[in-house]
């Protein structure tokens, strides 16, 4: 560890690097004996105050780690992109820049590593949380092995909070019931308010505040959005800390939903980039790279890469489809713009109650790179993962039904932008969300502001960094030593390496020289500056899966090498030109992998490729529900839309009655059974794309009564057609047949209610009168698969 700092000079005069604190090594610290000594009576006794011994250094910082999600370096002002981040600027301007960090193409791997310092599959998150499975590397839990930095920080005397999108709870354990050991709040987070799954509504979001599921404040119509409410909620928690725990530094760490699919943003902010990307992606991939440079982002050397040559040009659009695709760049570049705005909300509360100064603001622009998931450009973005092919046309034909483009951004559509635009949010590289293998997915934007010990510096430094190096940085600046067992657990090692030294120095070492991606079978190596590739089978922006994907292996895939001290953006493949330096980093990649439990290589391509009936599902084929049941999150709830079931409904009906029985689901995809002054309906809502209703012909009768749907495939096959039969009182009132089923899931974070459709209405025939509870009285009801 290099010497510690001494004195108290200015910002930039001094090291940030602490003393090492001492008796870390075994976490919680044991308790503090009494002082005092206990005689038989008062009298016989001598009192003295206990002296609990400070854990931190005096003044030690607060921490606030801000993570956007989905978004890549393309996008920013700050570095040469057209989405204003005034914020970001702010906090590059006070601070200082890293152009080379990295994360790890996904989701909940790269929150995973982030907060342990462990890399990803070692901690079982080589996969998302939804989609785990039982290899140790992609099981979707974070071990008690490996302690989250907030609980580390709790134990030394810290506060700790989290806001916003959480991704790292196993998908089984998310509903009101628990088990809440891996929730935030059981992982050293004292507060937490945000959302549990991968994604959300930012109008009707599925909420939890520490462990209790709660409703938004406010609905759609009363000006909700997602991104304001995690702000309005960590200010008011800073305010709260600074009332009562005035005494105690803080650690916060906010993730957005945004950048995120759905693109939701209220119009106003969409329209402020109207006509802003009427030229399209290629033709902004071009300004972008040459406002990169001028603004010293990246080297002069930098090149270009090409367009893949399965990603559209933007001349290949038809011209009838490009107000479609303008527009969903528009909503994007408003929604990110927003949740910057939101970002600088909570920059200036720090101002204002005088926190800035000792406050270390990480801002890191992406948790991966641009994602390409919508594909061909989408109204209803969960289309891909289900694998269902649509064309462009179904999608601008289906808006033009809810009102046209303006539609776009509105709650009653989750759309997300063509691939085009997500290559063009990852200038100057070629890959992008869901590529381990192309620094498009994995290099993202951090700015680091901590005015008291740090100088601004302009220009950005550019050692080779991954989010795994951030905890152990931390850990430096608080004097703080990995502790060896947290709540008697041994724990692994830090995977990460400390930068810290080079937030004063900017020539100073950090991080480390070797570091393995992959995802889904997506890889690369880095190591002193080579990176070895492999593209991996997928490719995520063209939907459905390449032919002879069923028999593919690793060991076929084509590797590609790059000298990236020299090739900043992986233009130059040097795989043919250097064979030997090729296998000795293929070699490497080898070790590390086995090192860290990626094996078998692509195994996190188990249940959402191969194994779609192996995804996250509750164990029973039988439930029993009150009539009160709400907010079942989706994948902990019967599959309603693909599956043999039957649901039986005894309620108590009044004369013509209105109301939901059930619901599952949201406004972009769902199933939902209820009645329309007392008429018998159901919806299967297919992505907004196909709606199959049925209705009975005539009104149900007032009083008890029991109502039946019957779901059978009419082919058994995952996507395959279904038959929906409706009874009520043993009489077939109504029946249907559903072309097309989802074969995964409808949602990431909408739910199952009963007597109401909470979230995000299914059907829009009672769109306007959400969330539509049942007028009569359920008694319950019972689901069993057939």
């Amino acid at each position: 560890m290099p010497p510690a700092a001494t004195g108290n000079g200015s910002a930039g005069t001094e090291g940030v690097i602490a003393p090492v604190l001492p008796d870390g090594a075994t976490l919680p610290f044991p308790p503090t004996p009494s002082a005092s000594i206990a005689g038989r009576t008062l009298q016989e006794s001598t009192y003295a105050q206990r002296v609990i011994p400070p854990r931190l250094h005096k003044d030690s910082p607060n921490i606030v780690i801000v993570l956007i999600d989905d978004a890549g370096p393309g996008l920013p002002t700050t570095f040469g992109g057209e989405v204003t981040t005034t914020t970001m600027d702010r906090i590059c301007c006070e601070g200082v820049s890293y152009n080379r960090f990295h994360t790890t193409a996904m989701c909940s791997p790269t929150r995973a590593s982030l907060l342990t310092g462990r890399n990803h599959h070692e901690i079982g998150n080589g996969q998302i949380a939804e989609l785990a499975n039982d290899w140790d590397g992609y099981s979707g839990h974070i071990p008690p092995s490996s302690a989250l930095a907030a609980e580390v920080l709790k134990d030394y005397g810290y506060s700790t909070a989290a806001f916003g999108k959480w991704h790292n709870t196993p998908a089984e354990e998310t509903t009101a019931a628990g088990p809440f050991e891996n929730w935030p709040t059981g992982l050293g987070f004292e507060y937490f308010y945000g959302f549990l799954a991968g994604e959300a509504s930012q109008y009707e979001p599925n909420l939890v505040r520490n462990t209790t599921v709660v409703l938004p404040p406010k609905t759609p119509e009363e000006g909700y959005h997602l991104s304001e409410d995690l702000a309005d909620d960590a200010i008011g928690w800073l305010r709260n800390h600074k009332a009562l725990q005035a005494d105690k530094p803080f650690f916060m760490y906010w993730a957005s939903g945004c950048l995120h699919g759905p693109h939701h943003i209220m119009k106003e902010w969409a329209d402020k980039y109207a006509g802003k990307f009427d030229d399209g992606w290629d033709a902004y991939r071009e300004r972008v790279f040459d406002r990169a440079k001028d603004r010293g982002w990246i080297p002069q050397n930098c090149e270009l890469t090409a367009r893949d040559e399965t990603l559209a040009s933007w001349d290949s659009i038809p011209e009838d489809e490009k107000p479609f695709q303008r527009r969903l760049m528009e909503v994007a570049a408003g929604y990110a713009e927003h949740v910057d705005v939101q970002v600088g909300r909570l920059a200036d509360e720090l101002d204002r109650l005088g926190y800035a100064d000792n406050t270390i603001f990480i801002y890191i622009w992406g948790d991966n790179g641009s994602s390409g998931e919508g594909q061909n450009g989408t109204i209803a973005e969960l289309l891909a993962q289900n694998g269902i092919p649509t064309t462009v046309r179904q999608h601008i034909d289906a808006l033009e039904e809810l009102g046209g483009l303006d539609v776009l951004g509105s709650p009653k559509v989750d759309n997300q932008y063509h691939a085009g635009w997500a290559w063009a949010g990852v200038t100057p590289y070629k890959g992008m969300k869901l590529l381990a293998s192309h620094l498009g997915g994995t290099r993202n934007p951090m700015a680091i502001r901590w005015p008291k010990k740090v100088a601004a510096d302009p220009v950005p430094r550019d050692q080779f960094l991954h989010c795994t190096d951030l905890v152990p940085t931390l850990y430096d600046i608080l004097g703080i030593v990995a502790p060896l067992h947290v709540n008697g657990v041994q724990q692994v090692p830090i995977a990460g390496a400390s930068f810290a030294a080079t937030l004063t120095d900017r020539s100073a070492a950090g991080g480390k020289k070797t570091q393995y991606f992959e995802v889904m079978g997506s890889r690369s190596i880095y190591h002193d500056g080579w990176m070895a590739s492999a593209f991996g089978p997928r490719t995520p922006w063209l939907p459905g899966l390449p032919e002879g994907f069923e028999s593919w292996t690793p060991d076929n895939d084509r590797w590609e090498l790059y000298h990236l001290d020299e090739d900043w953006s992986q233009a130059h493949d040097l795989a043919a030109e250097m064979p030997e330096k090729l296998a000795q980093m293929r070699e490497l990649f080898a070790i590390e992998a086995a090192r860290n439990k990626v094996l078998p290589v692509g195994g996190g391509l188990w249940v959402p490729v191969y194994h779609p009936e192996f995804r996250i599902a509750p164990p029973y084929t039988e439930w029993e529900f009150s009539g009160d049941l709400t907010r079942m999150p989706e994948f902990c709830a019967p599959s309603l839309g693909n599956r043999n079931n039957s649901v039986t409904i005894e309620a108590d009906l009044p004369a013509n009655a209105n109301g939901v029985l059930y619901a599952l689901g949201g406004v972009a995809g769902g199933v939902t059974c209820y009645l329309d002054d007392g008429y018998l309906c159901y919806e299967y809502n297919l992505f907004i794309l196909m709606r199959t209703k049925a209705r009975s012909v005539s009104r149900l009768p007032a009083g008890n009564t029991t109502i039946v749907v019957e779901t059978t495939y009419a082919e058994q096959r995952p996507g395959g057609p279904l038959d929906i039969t409706l009874r009520a009182a043993d009489e077939v009132v109504a029946q249907c047949h559903v072309p097309i089923s989802a074969s995964l899931l409808f949602t990431a974070n909408d739910c199952l209610d009963i007597g109401t459709c909470l979230g995000s209405p299914v059907s829009m025939d009672y769109y306007d009168k959400a969330p539509f509870p049942f007028e009569g009285h359920i008694e319950r009801v019972h689901v069993a698969y057939r």
